[in-house]
């Protein structure tokens, strides 16, 4: 095989053309790190060796002394909020806050920031006075919706309304469910407090915001009870069934209530089993049946059970049969019959819990507002077991 000679010239060419540029590589390696800090440099080190307050002090003389590490600053904090470390993104927001040499935009960028930090430490009053801060500047509409949350963590429904109407498309449906509730907020407590006209005013406005909004019909009828207005009460109930027939197990004791008032009991009886009829709840089940228990004894309870069983066959329904048979049978059969319901009872314990639709988190007693997630009614009130068998 004959050997090109002209390439053994060219070898050493290709050499010296990769020499040069390596060399031209390190030099502008040294240069740009000749240009940083040297705060900053020790900062990297200090952070690599797990010193975190010795990095964070590096870092704050390197913004003192180059103003262009701002945005190091902004990713530091944000990885200590993260981590939970509050204080020191406190610390990190503040320090850019307080400077007078940063742009109007990293101010602002900054005091977000800090606003954030102070609401993931619960300094609830402070996050508020930064975020107010911010409100008629570019982060508005940031500051409204961070605003919102506290006012809500507050309990603060009138201010949270105010800020609710001061969102983007606040006319449209995407707050509609949550101001109508921030009014009924407010119509509880005023009817709590026997403040009738004022609770009236606040369901008013709490269905111009939703007419379909569940709970003012509920308070408006508890209102209407409240002042011995019982057809009035009932009427306001009923409404809910074209509303939403879900929440129809929240008002049957209330329904049942106003009908012994009005001396109509049959009456709330027969309206409860049509909707239960229409509508199988968990919930609606147990009122019937204690009421049946109680007024019509064990033995027409447990029909009452097993004719719902054999339309929906649930284990809680399955365990009101077994107390109103361990009731209802002999004194030598209610010791099986009341280990079998134990048995039974054991796992409705845990599928008779009501279930967030958005974050999946779980309670044994309803909530108009998730616990975890703050979505106002996206608990609805069904038995985790009713979702496990709907198709």
């Amino acid at each position: 095989m004959e050997i090109e000679y002209w390439w053994l010239l060219a070898l050493p060419l290709f050499f010296a053309l990769g020499w040069l540029a390596a060399r031209i590589d390190i030099r502008q390696v040294v240069q740009e790190s000749r240009a940083l800090p040297r705060s900053y440099l020790s900062g990297l080190n200090f952070l690599l060796n797990e010193q975190p307050d010795k990095a964070i002090d590096a870092f704050v003389e390197a913004v003192r002394i180059d103003p262009q590490t701002v945005e190091l600053h902004f990713a530091l904090g944000s990885l200590f909020r993260r981590r939970g470390e509050t204080d020191r993104a406190i610390r990190i927001h503040q320090l850019l806050v307080d400077r007078e040499d940063i742009s109007d935009e990293h101010r602002l960028q900054a005091l977000g920031e800090l606003g954030q930090d102070f609401l993931k430490a619960g300094l609830l009053d402070r996050a508020e006075a930064a975020f107010l801060r911010l409100r008629g500047t570019r982060a508005n509409d940031v500051a409204l919706r961070y605003l919102l949350e506290i006012y809500q963590q507050e309990k603060d429904w009138a201010k949270a309304i105010e800020v609710a109407e001061a969102l983007p498309g606040h006319e449209g449906v995407m707050w509609h469910t949550e101001v109508a509730n921030f009014h009924c907020e407010l119509a509880a407590t005023a009817l709590a407090n026997s403040r009738h006209d004022e609770a009236r005013g606040h369901l008013d406005r709490a269905f111009e915001v939703n007419r379909r909004c569940v709970r003012a019909s509920l308070l408006l009828g508890d209102l209407h009870a409240a002042q011995g207005r019982d057809e009035e009460a009932l009427e306001a109930w009923q409404r809910i069934e074209n509303q939403d027939p879900n929440y129809l197990a929240l008002v049957a004791e209330r329904v049942m209530d106003a009908c012994g008032r009005l001396g109509r009991v049959a009456q709330g009886h027969q309206l409860l089993r049509a909707w239960l009829a229409g509508h199988a709840s968990l919930d609606l089940l147990d009122e019937l049946f204690h009421w049946e228990l109680e007024r019509e004894g064990p033995k027409a309870a447990y029909e009452m059970v097993r004719e719902e069983l054999r339309r929906n066959p649930t284990l809680l329904g399955l365990d009101k049969l077994l107390e109103a048979a361990a009731l209802n049978a002999p004194a030598e059969q209610r010791a099986d019959i009341d280990l079998i319901k134990q048995l039974i009872h054991g796992h409705t314990r845990r599928v008779a819990r009501y279930r967030c639709n958005t974050c999946g988190f779980k309670a044994r007693q309803f909530h108009w507002r998730c616990p975890a997630c703050g979505g106002w009614e996206t608990y609805p009130p069904r038995r985790t077991e009713e979702f496990d068998l709907t198709p």
